[in-house]
């Protein structure tokens, strides 16, 4: 039996790069039939974008689009648009993550694809909600972290480090894929409802900023009594009239810090992080595993309100015990006791540990020829009754005949289509290398 959750489902991907690709990546390894439109002789721009390898796509590419169809059209000629259009009147969900107002040009937008397919979900990904002053801006990974609040409040909050800092999580793009998956799979679920498909549009911003959901929370605490008691800052530092970056505090109530261990000095990640839990019973538990029994008698540390208080002493001795520890045996020595601890790992760390690839953690996918076996995420949740296929990436046009026959074209329909779009792919090449040529004519002729 089959238990694929979007066995039967057919998607038009009409995304690149990052944001697009992760979420249609996500619903080809739930089973879902994915066609990927890509342009001729050019493909997805991360296929060429920090290549290892100039004869090879990258990684960059490899990790977002296996499973995939790849269908080689230009949506802007006359027998691209019919292409399209006839894939779409078959499709369950057509996907784009182009800028603001390129589909309309194409004549794509929701309303058109909606007559052409009532029963097509239409999910779009775009920078800003429609209701934003910035919703015309071509946005990028660090464009929606710096104004959903993410880069504002991280990093350190004094000295010559203390400047908004993004996040090394895609909080942007992977995330917005992520949250668009979960708005296509609602509407599919609505459609039973309706037997209509409706329009799902996920913006990087509100993504990014759901993500910062307790920033808001820290926001509205601040407005109503000007400080915030989790932050090193308090209570010795005074609060403005904005959440502050707040180093590596855990973000709750709880008391939590990155602490130097063994071998710090030459390994910028020999780190472990600790918390403190707020109460009582977890809190001996802690002192009787750091050795600090005299904190469960002193004011200063006996209860959780009064640790907020002395933080900058607690961070200092509780390093007096992780400074002379690796990372792994601080986290062995209080894992068991109770306390919640875990090692700073690196991505090399991450990658070479086995128990790791249990078929979704981590995954290797043969993609063969010169690239070999590469290593992606997968899947991130499990299912008890399905197990995901993670199969290659599709080269450039590498399914272009097989979909193209699947809809009907003939061999000499499908002929006639590459030739059309050789030349003009030869023209392009012709006009970019007039253009450069006329910019260095015009350099020159400034010098």
């Amino acid at each position: 039996m089959n238990t694929a959750p979007l066995q039967g489902i057919k998607i038009i991907d009409f995304t690149e790069v990052q944001s697009g690709p992760s979420c249609t990546q996500l619903l080809a390894w739930l089973g879902a039939e994915v066609i990927k439109i890509e342009r001729p002789g050019v493909g997805d721009a991360t296929r060429k974008e920090l290549q290892f390898d100039p004869d090879c796509p990258s990684y960059y590419f490899l990790q977002l689009n296996s499973d995939k169809k790849s269908l080689a059209l230009d949506a802007k000629t006359p027998d691209g648009k019919a292409i399209l259009t006839k894939l779409i009147q078959s499709a369950d969900i057509f996907i784009e993550n182009l800028h603001p107002g390129a589909m309309d040009k194409l004549g794509f937008s929701w309303e058109e694809v909606h007559k052409l397919n009532p029963k097509c979900i239409y999910g779009t990904i775009k920078g800003f909600p429609v209701s934003s002053k910035y919703k015309d801006l071509k946005a990028y990974e660090p464009v929606a972290q710096v104004t959903a609040g993410a880069a504002s409040t991280t990093g350190w909050w004094t000295g010559d480090n203390d400047v908004p800092t993004q996040s090394g999580a895609a909080l942007g793009d992977s995330n917005t894929g992520m949250h668009l998956a979960i708005g296509i799979l609602a509407a599919l679920v609505q459609r039973e409802k309706t037997g209509e498909g409706c329009y799902v549009y996920q913006s990087m911003h509100n993504a990014c900023l759901n993500l910062c959901r307790i920033k808001t929370r820290d926001q509205l605490t601040l407005d109503r009594i000007g400080y915030l008691t989790q932050f090193p800052q308090y209570p010795n530092e005074k609060f403005g009239d904005f959440v502050p970056r707040g180093g590596n505090q855990e973000g709750s109530g709880v008391l939590g810090w990155t602490y130097k261990c063994k071998g710090w000095e030459t390994d910028p990640n020999a780190y472990v992080y600790v918390i403190l839990q707020r109460g009582a019973k977890e809190f001996e538990l802690a002192c009787k595993a750091l050795g600090f029994e005299d904190w469960l008698t002193n004011p200063d540390f006996n209860t959780a309100d009064a640790r907020d208080k002395h933080k900058q002493e607690i961070y200092k001795r509780i390093e007096t015990f992780t400074i002379d520890k690796t990372k792994y045996e601080v986290t062995e020595l209080l894992g068991k006791a109770g306390v919640p601890v875990g090692p700073v790992l690196n991505t090399k760390e991450i990658m070479t540990d086995e128990s790791l690839y249990d078929g979704n953690t981590l995954v290797r996918i043969n993609q063969g020829g010169k690239i070999g076996e590469f290593v992606t995420v997968g899947v991130p949740f499990t299912m008890s009754n399905y197990q995901p296929v993670y199969g290659p990436c599709p080269e450039l046009g590498g399914n272009t005949e097989e979909v193209l026959k699947a809809y009907g074209y003939t061999d000499e329909q499908i002929a006639s289509f590459a030739a059309t779009e050789n030349e003009r792919g030869q023209l392009s090449s012709c006009l970019c290398t007039q253009r450069a040529d006329w910019r260095l004519s015009s350099l020159l002729f400034k010098i």
